[in-house]
């Protein structure tokens, strides 16, 4: 059985010791085959359609592993993530934990406290450690470190919104940079790798806004920058941030086809409208396979003691991960965006 627990997680009952029912992090005891895992899987966000397919396969490897999870939503709040990871120490009720971070370096010391007080942790999707530009774990102990680096997400999305500005013969190349959670790892390490890609190219970002995942903030951000500036060539986002951005365009009596469109995320929405043409470029991204491998990686901890270290699931991605109108039926999304 799944259960969500949102932010009303504070009132968690606090029962027993902070050691797991099932033995712990340090390796030294594994739980039978027959033992039920209690695991707590400490969300980014349930409500994002980036995360559900992520959280969804690692339901399915947990039910077929004979594990419970119990789900921890930080709702994008680096500073509640932290004190569900408390509750969850507090508890006393777990064996291990997934963590995806909204903001790693918030969360270390919480995270170092879990598996100190016996917990297996495992860390998906996002940095844990204030390096962004590496998938090597940063923080000792963790049984797997199952991410894409953010910082090559943003390093290819400006390379390819350099790319597209130059094939229009846009010069400069105004755009509008739309962040998702300015406050998250993975934007900043976006924003930052993104900046130094573009850098003594005609790609100048006239105009920011911030989406929140989300298609519907993105149109109303889109739309105010659009009113504000009439000389946008193009829109680089998030998946979610261009499926709102093609909706404000289109509601300003516009064609998405006037803007040059550069997406990250490889949502199956962001597949169909590359090879139509519409999206010059998407960066691809995995959650389904980091949901996967992050409970298979943690089950194999508990029951056999096997810790796997740094797993990157775009490694062998076809074409460095990038979708183009050429490249596009190579890739299905792995979520709908």
């Amino acid at each position: 059985m799944t259960s969500t627990i949102g932010l009303a997680a504070a009132a968690l009952l606090l029962i027993g010791c902070a050691a797991g029912p099932g033995g712990g992090g340090d390796g030294q005891t594994s739980a039978p085959e027959d033992e039920t895992l209690q695991i707590a899987y400490i969300s980014f966000a349930v409500a994002n359609t980036y995360d559900e397919p992520m959280l969804a396969a690692a339901e399915e490897v947990a039910a077929a592993g004979n594990a419970e999870i119990t789900v921890f939503d930080a709702n994008l709040d680096p500073a509640l993530q932290g004190t569900l990871i408390e509750d969850v120490i507090a508890s006393g009720q777990y064996d291990g934990m997934i963590v995806q971070p909204v903001y790693g370096p918030a969360i270390v010391d919480v995270v170092q406290e879990a598996m100190d007080a016996g917990l297996t942790v495992v860390n998906i999707d996002q940095i844990l450690g204030e390096d962004f530009t590496t998938a090597k774990t940063q923080l000792k102990g963790l049984s797997a470190n199952v991410l894409q680096v953010p910082s090559e997400l943003g390093r290819k999305l400006g390379e390819k919104t350099v790319e597209g500005c130059a094939a229009a013969n846009l010069d400069p190349c105004n755009v509008a940079f739309l962040h998702d959670l300015k406050s998250s790892s993975v934007s900043i390490a976006i924003w930052d790798a993104f900046t130094e890609a573009t850098a003594g190219s005609p790609v100048t970002v006239v105009a920011e806004g911030e989406t929140f995942w989300n298609p519907a903030a993105a149109q109303t951000a889109l739309a105010d920058i659009i009113t504000g500036n009439s000389d946008i060539d193009a829109v680089v986002t998030s998946d979610q941030g261009l499926q709102g951005s093609v909706l404000a365009i289109e509601a300003a009596g516009q064609a998405a086809g006037d803007y040059l469109l550069v997406g990250y995320g490889g949502a199956e929405w962001g597949r169909q409208k590359v090879a139509e043409g519409i999206v010059f470029a998407d960066v691809v991204m995995a959650p389904a396979t980091m949901g996967k491998l992050g409970m298979e990686a943690l089950i194999d901890a508990l029951r056999n003691d096997n810790h796997w270290g740094d797993r990157d699931p775009s490694a062998d991605f076809p074409n460095d991960g990038i979708m183009t109108k050429d490249t596009a039926d190579q890739f299905t999304g792995e979520w709908p965006g």
